[in-house]
């Protein structure tokens, strides 16, 4: 009698015998952006970023194109942390640091919501990839590195406002509504608006509100 032959099932077989859960696709957020006077590298940071969720087998679920100039507001990023914060998107993927964060304290704080979130991150230049452990404690120095750079701000504030005051220069907003007082209180009186107070005198509408209602 002939052996049966065993045959290989199609399906690979986990522990004990269960099959693997399907590997879950990545859904994942592009973020490019150039200056208003440099848009050449645009096409690049779309096509390399593109080829490189290829690569990892990611799924592009939002595309943001970014054009601004300096340390401005990044309006359509905050378009790529709404998604994140509707779990629409499992990881931002960006071309460099500084075309995501204005400045370092502001990198660290979006990294910060997108870790609590749940959401990673990849820089392809620096190579910084926040879904692995490696990243996420390179991640944790940049917090230190933020850190210090608000503290020398801050020390630079206090010895400004210190050399200020040796220099005998007065500190805080200029007292020019409560030095018109008493052209605010008689044009009032003269029945002019206070919209119109506010025009001759130059000062604020705010103002002449305050010191109106004082009287």
């Amino acid at each position: 009698m002939t052996a049966k032959r065993t045959t290989k099932t199609a399906k690979s077989k986990g522990v004990f015998g269960q099959p693997h859960a399907p590997a879950k696709m990545f859904r994942v957020g592009l973020y490019a952006r150039v200056s208003t006077h440099d848009q050449k590298t645009l096409p690049l940071q779309i096509r390399t970023m593109r080829e490189y969720a290829a690569k990892r087998g990611w799924e592009i679920a939002v595309q943001i194109k970014e054009v601004g100039s300096g340390a401005v507001e990044r309006e359509l990023r905050e378009k790529l942390m709404s998604a994140a914060r509707r779990r629409e998107i499992d990881v931002v993927l960006v071309w460099r640091l500084d075309r995501w964060g204005r400045s370092l304290a502001d990198l660290v704080v979006t990294l910060k919501e997108l870790a609590e979130l749940g959401v990673g991150f990849v820089s392809l230049t620096e190579a910084l990839d926040l879904t692995t452990p490696t990243g996420r404690a390179m991640a944790g120095l940049l917090s230190v590195f933020a850190e210090f750079e608000r503290e020398i701000l801050r020390e630079r504030i206090r010895a400004g406002i210190v050399e200020a005051r040796l220099n005998g220069t007065k500190l805080g907003r200029p007292l020019t509504a409560a030095k018109k007082a008493a052209q605010i209180r008689k044009l009032h009186r003269a029945g002019v608006s206070k919209a119109e107070i506010a025009r001759r005198l130059e000062i604020g509408r705010t103002s002449v509100r305050r010191i109106l209602a004082h009287l």
